[in-house]
């Protein structure tokens, strides 16, 4: 395997010398554009509208699209900056292979689509159809979400194929589907401004959903009171009425000490209760035991704080929660959302306006990619995998038996687990950045490192792409045509705007000529991307996740249309339970019990600190696109480490100080941010960054047994001041930025 870049002075050695090139063509086209494109931002699940100037085939800069209904017009750093990727010298423009003597080579594209063909054959033939298998990202479209689930099923035949967003909505999505019986936000954003209280739960919004905190404020406006809870005074938590800075891995204690305070009151539901809901005895039992005593030392927060939040969320008229990673990153994040929304309805303050419940989804299509079947136990129409009337439905559609599609497969960090230890031989990974992104970051990389064949299709040379043996150009979200669904599940229009730049192509089309080369071309003869959304509305017809009333004409002449949509005349569904009606069989909304239990590393005598991580506002995800945007990286240069100054006074480390973070996995040195915004027991690095600067290095493969999702936010480490780094630091904090 060639040498990948180890350390920070390696690569800023290998890339230093190209972050600040100016792109092919330059950014000082003048003029008026040649056109102007309505559509969407590439990053987070807010998706909000943009419209794209074009000149000279090339995009050179946006307009507002302040007709958008959902952000009209407002654009957080990332969707200003969003299009100056698109000629950034780094721009992958022609197959890779790796050699040993001289790294990466251009090859022709039949070679590299041969070369993977056979080696998907050769591993098979070998080891079992299971021993290849498929990563994806959340970040696609609706269309190539739903592709690549046929493609593993039908194409490779494998039941290994996962994606991102398994770190990201499905512990929320889980919840949900298990209380309400449908895995997406009840209300759309508009609902949150008429809330006379709105509760928000480990969910950063000013920097991970920016233009939200517009609702929130026009909430407060009308009289609104704001509840947050998060270990860290977030922007948006400065500015609430009750900041509880709970524990990481103590929400339950809030939301059961709340409604042990409004059990006792009389703030529930009773009459709801009764008539359009089960199983409220087995939580009411559990909730009986948390006193605000008892719910203050799990929350690890005054008791006081607990009865004062129930005090302003029990008897309110209408209310709003919001919740996001900060409650769904642990081995308890089912546990952790179900709490929040047997809150929400205990009181019966769901499906009617200005009463609801959010999760706020993290990747760009987050929403749409987790229903049209590229998750390991899903199929489209967000239908169970091992449903045998759902089976028998997509095969029709398919034109394929039933028994050929694979049964549920592994999740994301099982599948790394299974590559690492030789269960799995292949992997296919289209835009997904794992040797960033999943926990225990080292054991990734040489888990990948392990692969006998290995090809990645992304529009950047990503650290993973770095351990592949082809790298095939693939599309920018702009080059393509397709829907995404955003955080309310509103289904929306990504017009193409260019076309991909020669030497690359798009990614449903590579994916195409892949099938058509493993003997299932005759499954995948789609001409255009708007060919496999028409399949994807009959693939979804009849299920939970139903697209068949949404074409693309009617979303852009209703700027949208929220699912379930299951006919041309039906108005979509932007509030779900109306009329308090559930998504399950009886109609009833299903009380889960749950309790609180420890993490899977809690801190100890030997690692006495809390590491938890997240966002900036100014990157996303594992950083592929946004640490090549240099104004971006020029707001947050380089990973800190947030430390309160009583814990930094107690190991000697002042502001700027180096320090090494160090857990039971692995280490990273960053420099020391000493605020006053985090507990004294727990510090917080973002995880944007690779190599040595990566967070993940750190944290712990412990997954949610239901969601299987990572624990993110809570592994125990400790902290110390540390030298400099080796290498020339500096030159990568002033090298790091991309273009401008």
């Amino acid at each position: 395997m060639a040498k990948l870049p180890a350390s920070i002075s390696d690569l800023v050695a290998q890339f230093g010398p190209h972050l600040k090139s100016e792109p092919a063509g330059g950014w000082t086209t003048r003029g008026e554009p040649d056109r102007i494109v309505p559509t969407h931002c590439c990053f987070c699940g807010q998706q909000c509208g943009i419209q794209l100037k074009v000149k000279d085939e090339k995009i050179v800069g946006f307009e507002p699209w302040e007709e958008f209904p959902f952000n009209k017009g407002k654009l957080c750093p990332k969707g200003v900056k969003r299009y100056m990727q698109d000629e950034h010298p780094d721009r992958l423009l022609t197959p890779l292979i790796r050699t040993e003597a001289n790294g990466f080579q251009p090859i022709d594209w039949d070679t590299a689509l041969d070369r993977t063909a056979r080696e998907i054959q050769r591993i098979q033939s070998a080891y079992g159809r299971d021993a290849f298998a498929v990563l994806t990202g959340a970040s696609l479209t609706n269309e190539k979400a739903y592709l690549m689930g046929k493609f593993a099923r039908v194409a490779v035949r494998t039941a290994n194929i996962d994606y991102n967003g398994r770190l990201c909505m499905v512990s929320a999505g889980a919840a949900s589907k298990k209380i309400l019986g449908i895995d997406r936000s009840a209300n759309p954003w508009s609902d949150i401004p008429k809330a006379k209280v709105i509760l928000v739960a480990g969910a950063n919004i000013a920097e991970c959903a920016p233009i939200t905190t517009d609702y929130l404020w026009q909430a407060r406006e009308n009289g609104a009171k704001l509840i947050v809870i998060d270990p860290r005074l977030t922007p948006i938590a400065r500015t609430a009425d009750l900041f509880i800075p709970v524990r990481s891995g103590g929400d339950i204690g809030v939301f059961y000490g709340m409604l042990h305070v409004m059990v006792q009151r009389g703030w529930i539901n009773r009459e709801f209760i009764a008539a359009h809901t089960t199983g409220w005895g087995a939580v009411e039992a559990i909730v009986e035991r948390y006193t605000p005593e008892y719910a203050a030392t799990v929350a690890s927060v005054p008791a006081s704080m607990i009865v004062r939040a129930a005090e302003m969320w029990g008897p309110a008229d209408t209310s709003f929660l919001l919740h996001a990673r900060g409650i769904e990153h642990h081995s308890k994040g089912v546990e952790n959302c179900m709490a929040a929304i047997n809150l929400v309805v205990a009181t019966g303050r769901i499906g009617r306006e200005g009463c609801g419940y959010a999760m706020i989804t993290g990747q760009g299509n987050g929403q749409g990619a987790r229903e049209q079947g590229q998750k390991c136990d899903q199929l489209p129409g967000a239908r169970d995998i091992e449903n045998p009337a759902h089976r028998e439905y997509i095969a029709g559609v398919w034109g394929v038996d039933e028994s050929t599609i694979p049964n549920t497969g592994l999740s994301a960090v099982p599948l790394l687990e299974a590559i690492h230890d030789g269960r799995i031989k292949g992997l296919l990974l289209l835009c997904f950045n794992p040797a960033v992104s999943l926990p225990d970051g080292d054991f990734v990389r040489e888990a990948l490192g392990r692969l006998e064949f290995f090809t990645v299709i992304d529009f950047f040379m990503s650290e993973t792409a770095r351990y592949a043996d082809l790298v095939l150009p693939g599309s920018l979200m702009e080059e393509d045509e397709g829907t995404t669904t955003n955080v309310e599940g509103r289904v929306i229009h990504h017009r193409q705007v260019v076309q991909p730049p020669e030497g690359a192509r798009q990614d449903w089309r590579i994916i195409c000529a892949l099938a058509q080369r493993l003997g299932a071309g005759d499954k995948f003869q789609y001409q255009s991307s708007r060919d496999i959304f028409e399949e994807l509305r009959i693939a979804s017809k009849g299920g939970v996740a139903d697209y068949a009333g949404i074409t693309w004409e009617r979303i852009d002449r209703e700027m949208g249309v929220c699912w379930p949509c299951p006919s041309l005349d039906h108005p979509g569904t932007p509030r779900l339970y109306e009329g308090w009606e559930f998504g399950h069989p009886d109609g009833k909304a299903h009380f889960q019990p749950a309790d609180w239990r420890p993490a899977a590393e809690e801190p100890d005598a030997d690692y006495p600190i809390v590491l938890t991580t997240g966002r900036v506002v100014s990157q996303y995800l594992s950083g592929t696109q946004t640490r090549r945007i240099g104004a971006l990286v020029d707001q947050y240069p380089q990973p800190q480490c947030e430390i309160h100054p009583r814990l930094a006074e107690s190991l000697g480390i002042v502001d700027g100080d180096f320090v090494r973070v160090e857990s039971r996995r692995g280490a990273i040195v960053v420099r020391a941010q000493v605020v006053r915004t985090i507990r004294p027991d727990t510090v917080f690095i973002p995880y944007h960054w690779p190599l040595d600067r990566s967070a993940n290095t750190c944290t712990i493969r412990a997954i949610d047994p239901v969601s299987k999702i990572p624990e993110f936010k809570i592994c125990a480490v400790r902290v110390s001041r540390a030298p400099a780094p080796s290498g020339d630091i500096a030159a990568l904090e002033t090298a790091a930025g991309g273009i401008r």
